[in-house]
């Protein structure tokens, strides 16, 4: 086709001219045609119900290069995508026949148009055709249609909580922290080499160093100055323990200096040869030490036999241990074992009183540091809070309340006047003093006509003289704020309320409290309902329970 398109030549330079700025519209519009037949859409029905769901399928013929891309999101308004399908291709000759297919819904009854789609293929956008689509109602027929009343609110159970969670990592980390403190404190530890060795008597660990110096490689290695520190060391240990404090401190001459001053002054009867045994290995050990002196080896072993003779000899010469000696080296190692238990308690105490602190920080930053306070030493308000709760109705025409404990009936005084006019029950909670007080009341107006009384029944000069008697017992400085009050069940009535301070007990001070005086009359006959809450400021737990007592007032009928 476009191959028999041609153009004709003109004389006309003009004709030429409009021929070619022609041109271009021409393929244009023909290039859009041509694709316009690739692109078609369909819906399944022009005709639905309110919520119902319709099929709007596009199809593209492509070539097998082109990259298609369709509409995504909520491009259909006024109606709603609820479901995007995958593409479907099919090989259709030498193209590819691609069908996306949407979900598509309205929840209102009319008529709307699916706006037109804008479709990419390659670099070119293409708009499909707008389509009407008719939304119809829902008919319902009352006559079949049972109505019924709404249902009452059902009573769920309290949930157990997380509280087992809680009490699990608490009992955890206590198991934990008990392990560490059992593996590093208190468990009886395995002695090391080196423990035990300090545990062993001095002539035995002076003989045991003997040993280990045999077993030793310092003579077949030529280490001679570590074999000599190590060999004086041994008989130097045991006299530092036995006979001279500062034997490991002293020089030779030193040593030997003290040693013949011992004997000379009779405490222990060291002999010549073994003093003079002494000095000679003392000092030849220090040749090998500091003057770099290389005796035999023969020589050496003979002077490690001379060391333990010398060692036996210094045994035999100690005196035995008196009574007191022994006496105060047990009490000395009755005191260490104190300390150490000691030690192990501070530690133990240390560890719980950190485990104690994190428990309490943790639960403070989880649930508030009051709260954990409070739960620790104990709140009134908290345990009313918190505590099993009690639905009731008082009174005639009843009164239907949510209070912490049941409330006791009491028997207000009634002028001698007015008793025959009128009939008033009241059951309360608490005393003005405490955290919270709760009175309900009900007063029936006898002998008069319903419409009449009902005018005669100013719930503000009523509310008027309820605060004149709180000022009777005591109260000072009421703050009065009034509003319209509305039960969660319809009953309408009168909202007072503000602040006041209430006389403490057996003083003459004050402290400050909320209170909130609610108002009814009835509609079936002349009939006064009251609710009066009295609560400390700053106690959250009192306000709490004050808003939940008046969130569960409901007022009912007598017939009810």
């Amino acid at each position: 086709m476009i191959n028999d398109f041609r153009f004709k030549k003109c004389s006309s330079s003009s004709f030429n001219r409009k021929a070619l700025s022609l041109f271009p519209i021409l393929f244009i519009l023909f290039s859009t045609w041509s694709f316009s037949q690739d692109i078609s859409t369909s819906i399944d029905s022009t005709s639905i119900k309110v919520g119902e769901q319709i099929i709007y399928n596009i199809q593209v013929e492509v070539d097998s290069l082109d990259l298609v891309v369709f509409p995504e999101g909520q491009t259909f308004m006024p109606l709603e995508m609820i479901e995007s399908f995958k593409v479907d291709t099919t090989k259709k000759d030498a193209k590819f026949l691609l069908i996306k297919k949407y979900g598509l819904t309205q929840f209102d009854s009319g008529k709307y148009s699916i706006p037109r789609q804008k479709i990419l293929i390659g670099d070119k956008a293409f708009f499909t055709d707008s389509l009407k689509v008719i939304v119809n109602t829902i008919e319902v027929d009352s006559t079949k249609q049972g109505l019924y009343d709404i249902k009452p609110i059902i009573e769920v159970e309290k949930s157990a909580g997380d509280w087992w969670k809680t009490l699990l990592l608490i009992a955890a980390l206590l198991v934990v922290v008990g392990a560490l403190l059992y593996w590093f404190l208190w468990r009886k530890k395995p002695l090391t080499e080196e423990e035990e060795i300090a545990l062993l008597p001095p002539y035995e660990r002076a003989k045991l160093a003997l040993k280990k110096l045999d077993e030793s490689n310092y003579l077949e290695n030529a280490e001679l100055k570590e074999y000599y520190s190590d060999l004086t060391l041994a008989i130097r240990r045991y006299l530092d323990e036995k006979v001279y404090d500062r034997a490991l401190e002293s020089t030779t001459d030193e040593l030997i200096s003290r040693l013949n001053l011992l004997k000379e002054g009779n405490q222990i009867d060291l002999s010549k040869e073994t003093l003079k045994n002494l000095e000679s290995i003392f000092k030849r050990a220090d040749l090998v030490k500091f003057a770099k002196s290389a005796p035999d080896v023969e020589l050496a072993k003979l002077d490690r036999n001379t060391i333990d003779l010398e060692i036996d000899h210094v045994k035999e010469v100690l005196p035995e241990p008196t009574e007191e000696e022994k006496l105060l080296d047990q009490q000395y190692k009755d005191k260490q074992a104190r300390k150490s238990k000691r030690r192990k308690i501070l530690l133990t105490s240390l560890a719980a009183v950190l485990v104690l602190i994190a428990v309490f920080v943790g639960f403070g930053v989880k649930y508030g540091f009051g709260y954990v306070t409070d739960t620790i030493l104990g709140n009134e308000s908290k345990e009313l809070l918190e505590g099993q709760w009690v639905r009731s109705e008082y009174g005639v025409p009843p009164i239907d309340i949510s209070t912490p404990k049941v409330l006791k009936r009491d028997n207000p005084p009634v002028p001698d006047d007015v008793k025959a006019q009128l009939k008033t029950s009241a059951f309360t909670y608490g005393t003005l003093q405490d955290n919270i007080h709760i009175n309900v009341s009900t007063t029936t107006f006898e002998n008069q006509g319903q419409e009449a009384e009902k005018k005669d029944i100013d719930l503000q000069k009523v509310a008027s003289e309820t605060i004149n008697n709180l000022e009777k017992n005591g109260i000072t400085d009421i703050f009065v704020k009034q509003e319209k009050y509305t039960t969660p069940n319809g009953a309408e009535g009168l909202k007072t309320f503000g602040t006041l301070n209430i006389p403490r007990a057996n003083s003459d001070s004050y402290y400050e409290g909320n209170y909130a005086l609610l108002q009814f009359v009835s509609d079936n006959k002349v009939v006064l309902q009251q609710i009066l809450l009295i609560w400390k400021t700053g106690d959250t737990y009192a306000e709490k329970i004050s808003e939940k007592v008046i969130n569960s007032i409901e007022l009912k009928k007598a017939d009810q």
